[in-house]
């Protein structure tokens, strides 16, 4: 009788397993078999070419364009923008975008399902919260120069909020609304 050592099943992959295991986003660790036998080392020839690619990308003879297509003719509409030393919050034709140190996230005004804020009642801060219609939220926190900005961010907010939002009450026909 001829028996086996070690498992015959396939180790699991997925976030229980791994925690740096995002679908999507990256792949399997190793999509090889104890078969294949372990990786080869590159060829001499194959790292001069890398070498020489490097070199072209640190010092590239013409400027690189931004591959990211951006709306380059600004919207005559309002624009919202508030910051401080470590966040960023911009609403404008586009969305809102926010960023807080080195982490970004942009959200287009089909993608949002509400948007709130909220003042502290002591100290300078001001919290804008971004709701999904998959009921997630995104909060970002900027810190006024002073307490009277609240008014004035919310003012702007709101003129940028009322020229892009639409919300499902303004979609909808007025014969829904008179079947309701």
């Amino acid at each position: 009788m001829e028996q086996r050592i070690g498992s015959s099943s396939q180790p699991l992959e997925g976030a229980g397993f791994d925690p740096a295991f995002i679908p999507g986003l990256t792949s399997p660790a190793s999509g090889r078999t104890e078969e294949d036998g372990p990786e080869k080392e590159p060829e001499s020839a194959d790292t001069e070419e890398v070498d020489a690619a490097e070199s072209a990308e640190a010092s590239p003879s013409e400027p690189e364009e931004d591959t990211e297509p951006e709306d380059d003719a600004p919207a005559d509409g309002p624009v919202f923008e508030a910051s401080d030393r470590r966040a960023r919050l911009v609403a404008d034709h586009r969305g809102v975008r926010m960023a807080l140190d080195d982490q970004e996230c942009e959200f287009r005004w089909d993608e949002i399902g509400a948007v709130e804020t909220e003042t502290a009642r002591f100290g300078k801060r001001y919290t804008v919260t971004v709701h999904t219609p998959d009921r997630r939220w995104y909060p970002i926190e900027i810190e006024a120069p002073a307490r009277s900005r609240f008014t004035q961010w919310d003012e702007e907010l709101d003129a940028v909020l009322d020229a892009y939002f639409e919300t499902e009450s303004e979609t909808e026909s007025p014969t829904e609304a008179d079947a309701d």
